[in-house]
């Protein structure tokens, strides 16, 4: 599955993703006063991540649900961002390294998560977020080692933001097979953009019926 900058991608039925690079937002993408509103009072550098993955966020929005571009953003009882009034509706942002990205399911709960390769990448850290995979990716030659790392941890990170649960929900606990470019854990299914530029994986539940 290709993930071009600035080209929503569809990875399941009524579920997209958008990504790019932060200093080079797309035509179109903006957030709304209320947005701004809530940077206020961020240091200089979250503000302007909080902005432009809220920029995005409404870009994808015009391209799929062109409704609900203008429906606030606030925090359910997890802390997961919603739409107001619009409980049906998921959303998750995600920025790393000057990248940002945006997911909306409509009918369906998700999490979205970009990350840059670490370097260095410890052994310690494999092991910790990798458990039994560990030695599928440190066997990798750098820098397909990193590159396969923060694929895996996109993946855990995305489904424990679909969930709600954060660092919380233990992501590093789980197993996410190095080279999938999809599975599923519990209720929340998974998609690996592997030829995105950069590590980008997308959770959501089952369509709501």
């Amino acid at each position: 599955m290709t993930a071009t900058a600035w080209r929503a991608v569809e990875v399941a039925d009524r579920t997209w993703v958008l990504s790019g690079p932060q200093d080079d937002l797309p035509a179109g993408a903006a957030p709304t006063e209320d947005d701004l509103r809530q940077a206020r009072g961020l240091p200089r550098w979250r503000a302007e991540e909080f902005t432009a993955s809220r920029a995005v966020l409404r870009r994808l929005l015009r391209q799929v649900r062109a409704d609900l571009v203008d429906a606030a953003v606030r925090k359910d009882r997890r802390g997961r961002p919603v739409l107001d009034g619009h409980p049906g509706v998921g959303i998750s942002v995600s920025h790393d390294g000057g990248t940002v990205a945006a997911a909306v399911g409509s009918g369906r709960r998700v999490g979205v998560d970009v990350q840059l390769p670490p370097e260095p990448l410890s052994d310690a850290l494999v092991r910790r977020c990798l458990r039994g995979r560990a030695p599928q990716v440190s066997a990798l030659p750098e820098p397909d080692r990193s590159t396969e790392f923060a694929r895996v941890w996109t993946v855990q990170e995305a489904c424990v933001k679909a969930a709600g649960t954060g660092l919380a929900g233990r992501p590093w606990t789980i197993d996410v097979e190095p080279g999938r470019d999809r599975g599923r854990w519990g209720p929340y299914r998974w998609v690996s953009l592997r030829r995105s530029p950069i590590p980008l994986s997308c959770a959501f539940t089952d369509l709501e019926r």
